[in-house]
């Protein structure tokens, strides 16, 4: 019987769709502290359909693109990096003529949509 697309596995289904043995995803768990499944009772192991994307991912980056352990954590963290938007500048940051301009502007619009909803 086939799951769900989305439903959670467990840590022998990921591994056989994977095909690895369990302790490989364990030890995964300890090298990318990304890949978190639940954990129930007994210690059981729930992946995410977030974790089962990851744990794919990482299984790519290691077996079939031939990255090391590092190679893949780096690779990870520079996706996660990129994906992450810069932070805005902080308030009190001093900002140059026309970025303050181009900011009032940004405000006046936001409140002219807000009052006219």
């Amino acid at each position: 019987m086939e799951k769900e697309e989305g439903a959670f596995l467990t840590i022998s289904e990921l591994a056989g769709e994977l095909g690895l043995p369990q302790h490989i995803l364990r030890y995964w768990e300890t090298r990318f502290p990304q890949l978190r499944p639940l954990q129930r009772s007994g210690n059981r192991r729930y992946y995410r359909p977030g974790d089962v994307a990851l744990a794919r991912h990482i299984h790519r980056l290691l077996n079939v693109e031939g990255f090391t352990v590092k190679g893949a954590q780096k690779a990870l963290g520079e996706a996660r990096r990129a994906a992450t938007p810069a932070p805005p500048p902080p308030v009190d940051a001093p900002l140059s003529d026309a970025a303050l301009l181009a900011r009032l502007e940004t405000i006046r619009a936001d409140l002219a949509r807000a009052i006219g909803a």
